[in-house]
């Protein structure tokens, strides 16, 4: 149609789900890519590797604080940018270390600005954006994302197995600095008015200024929510998840070769991970949207019960890929389980706290998950028994996620 011109907030979910792809150095994935290579290079036993990782994990979680004012005080764009490029600059610096300790420091950063920080404003940078169909535009940055990491993951462990973890990583850190932080900075707007007018095209005219849905339902208090049952068994499931798939993702490709898989069956593993992942989040949204969080919960728990036990047997190239499948629809039911629960269960008035409370748990469990799975190969000689009792572990929580009293909002 003659003079509709494309609403700017399409451009803006496509710089921040770019920024969201950026955050590849500092999530377990990403290290995952480098840790075989990394831990011969630098001779780190798989243990103390995991230690430096716990640590790195639990004082990165700590760049959250100061993040959201400073994006309220400058804006998105600006912390966008800067963020991005000293992420760049640290991979790119890590990628020349030589010993532990300087190791520890790096990886610590690479979680707090790439986790954490980074996560933070690349979401925030959409919600701020887009009120009325929020849910909508999340889907569509989701789908943007998740095809970025799909095309991420593979490059770089191409470039890991033709270059090394070195040649890899001062790669990544020159992306982040040549393309991901200048498009933020030339292309990224903070909120609608910075633009100079609403555009047309795509979703209403009003979309920016549409007010944010009003807490008209009676809210919990923090304290109120940290007495019911249900929060533990939500928070504590969404967060064995984590515990898995930080544990997994590091040392995937010493469990694949466990099995006798070479490591480009765990670079294919990782895309099969993403889009079964993207696809889980289309699914448990539609279920979600039509009933309660409890069933969406329970499938997850049962699917990744079923994906870990499995693990310790395959023997096939599609073996592994099923197991991929198991681990991405899981995820991507438990992704929207944990976004959408507390508000449905809450209300709004005490929202940041709970779901603060919600998510300490997952970074402490993210940060354990590599230890878990560290520690049975050291006292056992294999990962198959941390993997059954992880198993168990998650089917007992589908068990109490089917008998929990949840409250009526979330039903």
């Amino acid at each position: 149609m003659v003079g509709r011109r494309v609403y700017y907030g399409w451009v803006v979910l496509g710089v921040a789900a770019l920024g969201m792809v950026g955050t590849l150095p500092g999530r377990t994935q990403g290290l995952g890519l480098i840790t075989e290579p990394l831990l011969t290079d630098l001779g780190i036993s798989r243990v103390a590797y995991a230690q430096i990782n716990l640590v790195a994990t639990l004082v990165g979680a700590a760049f959250a604080f100061g993040v959201g004012s400073q994006i309220d005080r400058r804006g998105s764009r600006s912390v966008l940018t800067i963020i991005a490029a000293a992420l760049g600059l640290v991979v790119l610096t890590m990628s020349q270390s030589t010993s532990i300790a300087a190791m520890l420091v790096f990886i610590t950063l690479t979680r707090g600005l790439g986790q954490t920080a980074l996560s933070i404003v690349s979401l925030a940078m959409v919600g701020k954006w887009f009120r009325r169909r929020l849910t909508w535009a999340m889907g569509i940055y989701a789908l943007v994302m998740s095809v970025g990491f799909m095309l991420a993951f593979p490059l770089v462990g191409a470039i890991v197995l033709s270059g090394g973890w070195r040649t890899a990583w001062a790669a990544v850190g020159a992306t982040l600095l040549v393309v991901v932080a200048p498009v933020a900075w030339i292309f990224g707007r903070s909120r609608p008015e910075d633009v100079g007018q609403v555009m047309d095209g795509g979703l209403d005219r009003d979309e920016a200024a549409a007010p944010r849905s009003s807490d008209a339902v009676t809210s919990f208090t923090f304290g109120g929510a940290l007495r019911t049952p249900a929060f533990w068994v939500f928070a504590v499931a969404s967060s064995l998840y984590g515990l898995v798939a930080s544990g997994i993702g590091l040392f995937n490709e010493s469990v694949l070769a466990e099995r006798g898989f070479a490591p480009e069956v765990y670079h294919q593993a990782l895309a099969i991970t993403a889009i079964t992942g993207l696809a889980g989040n289309f699914v448990a949204g539609a279920w979600a949207e039509r009933g309660s969080l409890r069933p969406v919960l329970i499938s997850a728990m049962l699917i990744l019960g079923g994906g870990l036990a499995a693990l310790p047997h395959v023997t096939t190239t599609t073996h592994v890929m099923l197991q991929a499948v198991a681990m991405g629809v899981a995820g991507g039911f438990v992704m929207v389980v944990f976004f959408s629960f507390w508000g449905r269960a809450y209300g709004q008035a005490h929202l940041g706290r709970i779901q603060a409370a919600a998510q300490a748990l997952t970074v402490l469990a993210s940060a354990l998950g590599p230890l878990v799975l560290a520690w049975s190969v050291d006292a056992t000689g294999s990962y198959a028994t941390a993997f059954y009792a992880l198993a168990v572990s998650v089917v007992a929580l589908a068990g109490a996620a089917a008998t929990v009293r949840v409250p009526q909002m979330a039903r």
